[in-house]
């Protein structure tokens, strides 16, 4: 019995030891026998070297430099401080460029009191490669614990009497963006940015000042006058930057006038103020918290890399790799040994699918709207054409080299409407009526309707008990006393006419017929509710929620309630309805070309999925979509805005209500022009609390297609007085059309 309650006794106190966790491995070892053993028998505990070294290392491994000095021996710390050890350990990293460390256990000699531990490391350096160096670490047995005996050769053998490690960097220089025709969007180069003090002009005697500014910024004459007019005493305009080498008659011109700065710096360059800068990005400095994720990438840390779209995208591709070569200097400075040395690779050049002239077109044309975004797709292809957000930003602003910047900051950080946010693929917006191409589409897709389905449209629709509502028309009659309703409509009709009052009703009968999902199902076919996958550039998903009850079912019908879309998704849809039903995932990258000008990318059109919706269909509401810039009777809700235009398209006008303020402007649609040498587009519009689509997004609408085919917008919006100059939209007409009595 009295063995029995030994051998129990034991038992429980290895168990007990299992529980603790003291960060060292213990080796524990109990013998039992039938005749009682004497208690040096019984257990045997001592702390495991190796165990320590192994913790040491994990913790190199890991960059847990404080972990790293727990263990060091007393006198280890009394000379050397945590903040000292971890600086040392984090300028190595740092130097070394260190990706990653390995590290191998190769001998162990252990006495009583002290222990030498032999090990490999492998530091992958970022610049060099592998760097692999043997150690011997001394521990001595202090309070029980292994410590390590802690000296600068356990950092690398080198680091002996004081010597220290340098890389010497070879830096490449950054490669190029361009747009599909070679135009450069981001380039390196010499620029010269220009200034103005308007207490220096008089435009009475130096208007000549103003015709040459125009010239070489690309301004409008106009707007530099009334700049200068307008300017408070003492300030300082900037008036852009410009390549160095672009104009350099007139730049030595206006270099003579004691009005004018031009100050030339070498740099990232965006020509233009930026064409396309939410799709390229720009530039700027490693910041003090990056320094040690970019040095372990193989930075140097004066480098300027990539923040948003292609820049940021493209970062290693457009920047290359850094070279260099390690050094080990002693304590007088003096170089003693190369520690290894590679040659830079230099960056490679990213071609865009964007159009130089299309994107700037394109911005300009939303220039004047506090907040905005057109977004343009090859309808075909899926190539990204343009895509433009208002308000815009200046990337040139990031260059400390540019005398403009801190005036190109301010404007930016001063902005309450946040220029860098790109709402033509962040922006989620519900979409209002352009919404009911997909709600047509479930319509027939159900087998309930027929493109030849009628429906009396009146000004009321009261089919939901207690929640009357009113259709557009009934709206501009309040206003106008004129305005009639549509009346009897067939289906394609109702979407030409965009009647309220008939997509509530097929809202709330196919909620009624059990089929609730059918539109939010059809949603998600067309691509909403899910990102396009365009990657280059950041977008959003939106939403698009199932109803709920019939309330939910007649607002997700018009495109209301919580449904929540992206310009550059409702652009892809209108695409994959105007090629016939396929849905191409949107691309921006063209080719990526290397030094040696051979292609390491291609662009190949890639499918993403096709519209759940029959041939027959899909041409019914084709049809309807032509209609709507049609001035047949009864005329579509935009005939007025394409009146005159000589090539085809096809749309959808969309008021959205936004839940403040007056509503979103919306246009979408294709065109149909067929032409061999420009492959037909489609486009998104949206402009934010301003009015019906019809009256705004149209005719933006409008000039992007007329830029594409002609070559230049050919049509004043009604509140210009030339193009892309008067700033402020005060529409004089409606271009929603009021049927014949």
């Amino acid at each position: 019995m009295k063995i029995k309650h030994y051998i129990t006794l034991v038992v429980l106190i290895l168990l007990a030891g299992c529980s603790q966790n003291t960060g060292e491995e213990t080796i524990s070892a109990a013998i039992v026998t039938d005749s009682l053993p004497s208690p040096e028998v019984i257990t045997t505990s001592v702390p495991d070297a190796e165990t320590t070294t192994k913790r040491f290392l994990y913790a190199w491994k890991q960059r847990d430099y404080q972990e790293m000095y727990r263990v060091l021996t007393s006198s280890s710390k009394q000379a050397l401080t945590e903040e000292q050890f971890v600086q040392q350990y984090t300028d190595l990293s740092n130097e070394v460029a260190l990706i990653e460390l390995d590290y191998d256990i190769t001998n162990s000699e252990t006495s009583t009191t002290n222990s030498q531990i032999e090990y490999t490391t492998n530091l992958h350096s970022a610049i060099i490669g592998d760097i692999i160096r043997d150690y011997s670490m001394n521990l001595v047995l202090e309070g029980g614990q292994w410590r390590i005996q802690w000296d600068n050769t356990l950092m690398l053998p080198e680091l002996a009497n004081g010597n220290y490690i340098k890389m010497d960097y070879d830096i490449p220089p950054r490669s190029a963006i361009y747009d599909r025709n070679g135009e450069p969007l981001a380039i390196q180069t010499e620029a010269t940015a220009i200034g103005l003090y308007p207490d220096y002009v008089d435009l009475e005697e130096d208007f000549g000042i103003v015709t040459l500014l125009a010239r070489v910024t690309g301004m409008q004459a106009g707007v530099i006058k009334e700049m200068i007019e307008e300017a408070l005493p003492g300030a300082y305009l900037p008036m852009g930057e410009v390549a160095s080498d672009e104009d350099p008659a007139r730049l030595n011109i206006l270099s003579s006038y004691g009005a004018i700065v031009a100050s030339s710096y070498n740099s990232r360059f965006y020509p233009d103020g930026g064409v396309g800068p939410h799709a390229v990005g720009y530039v700027s400095s490693i910041q003090e918290d990056e320094i040690e994720e970019y040095r372990s990438q193989g930075y140097q840390g004066s480098e300027r890399v990539g923040r948003e779209g292609i820049e940021r995208w493209g970062n290693s591709i457009i920047g290359g790799s850094n070279g260099g070569a390690l050094f080990v200097f002693d304590s007088d400075g003096k170089p003693i040994k190369d520690m290894g040395s590679a040659v830079n690779q230099p960056g490679q050049d990213i071609y865009t699918t964007i159009d130089y002239d299309l994107q700037k077109a394109a911005q300009e044309a939303i220039a004047g709207f506090r907040r905005g975004a057109v977004v343009v797709i090859e309808r075909d292809t899926g190539r990204l054409l343009a895509m433009a957000s208002s308000p815009s930003f200046n990337p040139n602003a990031y260059e400390f080299e540019n005398i403009n910047w801190s005036n190109l900051i301010s404007e930016i950080t001063n902005n309450p409407d946040n220029p860098h946010f790109n709402r033509a693929a962040q922006g989620q917006y519900p979409l209002g009526s352009v919404f009911k191409v997909i709600t047509m589409a479930a319509a027939l897709e159900s087998g309930v309707y027929t493109p030849d389905t009628l429906y009396e449209c009146g000004y009321v629709f009261d089919e939901l008990f207690g929640f009357p509502r009113y259709d557009w028309t009934y709206e501009r009659f309040q206003n106008d006393g004129v305005t009639r309703p549509s009346g009897t409509l067939t289906l394609v009709r109702g979407l030409i006419r965009s009647c309220n009052p008939y997509f509530w009703h097929i809202g709330l009968d196919l909620y009624k017929r059990g089929l609730t999902t059918a539109i939010s199902d059809m949603a998600r076919g067309f691509g909403l509710g899910s990102i396009t996958g365009i990657e280059v550039i950041e977008e959003e998903s939106g939403q698009v929620p199932d109803p709920l009850s019939e309330v939910d079912a007649i607002n997700l019908a018009i495109g209301q309630g919580d449904l929540q879309v992206t310009p550059l998704q409702v652009a892809n849809f209108m695409a994959a309805i105007g090629n016939g039903g396929t849905l191409y995932r949107p691309q921006v990258v063209e080719n990526i070309v290397t030094q040696e000008g051979n292609n390491a990318f291609l662009f190949e059109p890639e499918v993403i999925g096709e519209l759940p919706v029959s041939q027959v269909n899909l041409e019914a509401i084709q049809e309807g979509m032509v209609g709507v810039v049609s001035s047949e009777i009864p005329p579509g809700t935009a005939f007025r805005a394409f009146a005159g235009l000589e090539f085809p398209v096809s749309g959808k006008t969309g008021t959205a209500t936004s839940g403040s303020g007056e509503p979103h402007s919306w246009f979408a649609g294709y065109t149909l022009a067929e032409q061999e040498e420009k492959p037909d587009i489609a486009i998104a519009v949206i402009i934010e609390n301003i009015g019906d689509g019809s009256e705004f997004a149209a005719p933006v609408f409008r000039r992007i297609v007329e830029t594409y085919f002609y070559g230049s917008p050919q049509k004043l919006y009604r509140w210009e007085s030339q193009f892309n100059v008067t700033r402020t939209p005060t529409p004089i007409v409606t271009d929603t059309p009021t049927p014949e009595p």
